[in-house]
């Protein structure tokens, strides 16, 4: 299934049956403002509309190439809509040494319940 982050409609058929939500943008490509609505205003209506899903823990990535203001500002919104949720999450950096694991680790903390 082809989602795109610019039309959220084609993401909610994806996430009838996820519990952990994983965003690894931190190393997104492409035109600077189209990465930086990534990070931003995408991701806001992204997290605003979670409530009305199964998806009960978001795992975001921290770090990466993406610019460290964009970033900065994607782990703002993440915690201030999960926190105003009550939906826990992670934070992962990014860094192609701790990939796969790290990330994997912060998933299973969250579908563990901490």
């Amino acid at each position: 299934m082809l989602a795109d982050p610019d039309r959220l409609a084609t993401l909610w058929p994806a996430l009838d049956q996820v519990a952990v939500l994983v965003l690894p943008l931190g190393n997104a490509g492409g035109p600077p403002e189209l990465v930086a609505a990534l990070h931003g205003p995408r991701l806001v209506a992204l997290l605003g509309k979670l409530l009305d899903t199964p998806v009960r823990g978001v795992v975001y990535e921290s770090s990466g190439s993406v610019e460290p203001a964009v970033l900065a500002g994607g782990v703002a919104e993440v915690a201030r809509a999960c926190t105003r949720s009550r939906i826990p999450f992670e934070l992962v950096s990014g860094r192609p040494a701790a990939g796969p694991e790290e990330t994997a680790a912060a998933v299973e903390r969250l579908l563990r319940g901490g």
